[in-house]
């Protein structure tokens, strides 16, 4: 929801989407009413492809018969420590969310900017203007690039891994109607980690250069970057933000 906010100070539309958590009503109500936006709150299983069509074609046919950007957030933390005593149907659960939601979500979205920069109108047959390219962003992990100590994460690492490269997959499939590029937070104050001790924050703190985690807010700049025209001859790129853990 956090990622919605730099969208609406911007001043575009937002749709946004949750599971269970029915706070995004209220968040949705008040973005709508501080910045002057539409926004509207939908619940979606991002996990089975016709939740995912249907609610992205019935958001296009309500926000003015266009799509021009899509950011696929939705992901879940392993939590199980080892792989090798892990529930597998924990690794279901994740692999679904974290890689089959995202995969979902970019069919749908560029389903439709294939179709906007074909036949260059809206969903009900009003000229398109403005349209270039649509733009779609995965929120990644730092954790596709390196392996996280010491916690032991495997299957959240691998789903992060493949989104990036599926990102950068589509973008050359896509070239001519959409880019397709991600995000990869580092360790960020948000509830995915809030199940991690204190004692193993302190340590994983310790190989971060900047020597903290990173505020929400911080991570605004990228994702703007790649939702607006200022990015017209970016994709298939990873842009990491993590306080510079993956630099040394």
């Amino acid at each position: 929801m956090r990622l919605a906010v730099p969208r609406a100070e911007a001043g575009a539309n937002v749709a946004i989407w949750y599971n269970s958590n029915k706070k995004a009503l209220d968040e949705a109500a008040n973005i709508e009413k501080t910045y002057g936006v539409k926004c509207k709150a939908y619940q979606v299983n991002v996990t089975e492809w016709e939740p995912v069509q249907t609610a992205v074609d019935e958001i296009v046919k309500e926000f003015n018969g266009r799509l021009d950007v899509f950011v696929a957030n939705s992901g879940i933390a392993w939590e199980d420590g080892a792989f090798i005593d892990g529930p597998l149907d924990t690794m279901q659960k994740v692999l679904k969310v974290n890689l089959d939601g995202t995969l979902f979500c970019a069919r749908a979205a560029a389903l439709h900017w294939r179709r906007q920069k074909k036949e260059g109108t809206t969903v009900d047959g009003q000229p398109l203007e403005n349209f270039t390219y649509g733009s779609f962003i995965c929120t990644a992990s730092m954790s596709g690039h390196i392996v996280n100590i010491p916690q032991q994460q495997t299957v959240y690492n691998a789903s992060k891994a493949a989104c990036i490269h599926a990102c950068r997959s589509l973008a050359v499939e896509w070239v001519g109607f959409a880019r397709a590029n991600s995000v990869s937070p580092g360790y960020i104050k948000t509830d995915i980690s809030a199940f991690i001790p204190a004692e193993t924050k302190n340590i994983f703190k310790d190989k971060i250069p900047m020597g903290r985690e990173g505020e929400p807010e911080e991570l605004k700049g990228a994702y703007l970057y790649l939702a607006s025209d200022a990015s017209s001859y970016t994709t298939g790129i990873d842009i990491i933000v993590d306080g510079g853990y993956c630099a040394p």
